[in-house]
């Protein structure tokens, strides 16, 4: 493991939330063995939605912050290669 990402100060909470979301995911398996109404399922997974935005929106500020920073304030091809990584990382949110 790499001691050096933006985000592993906040790891814990990370995974907290990973939990979380792993969790509303079996919690919709349950929903959809049970024939729960249609609109119901619906809104648990938006919300199971919203919580994996959130948490990706979380990462990619780590990102821009520590990572990204880090290669501008060295430069080079490295500064180019993260904010190319970033941007991609930014046009699969937006696709997403």
């Amino acid at each position: 493991m790499q001691a050096g990402h933006g985000y592993i100060h906040r790891k814990d909470d990370y995974l907290k939330r990973l939990r979380r979301i792993e969790g509303q995911a079996r919690g919709l398996q349950r929903m959809v063995e049970d024939e729960k109404y249609c609109i119901d399922i619906l809104t648990q997974v938006s919300a199971m939605t919203k919580a994996l935005q959130s948490v990706a929106l979380g990462l990619l500020e780590e990102h821009m912050s520590h990572c990204v920073v880090a290669a501008a304030k060295a430069g080079g091809r490295g500064a180019d290669e993260k904010v190319r990584e970033a941007s991609e990382a930014i046009a699969r949110l937006v696709r997403s």
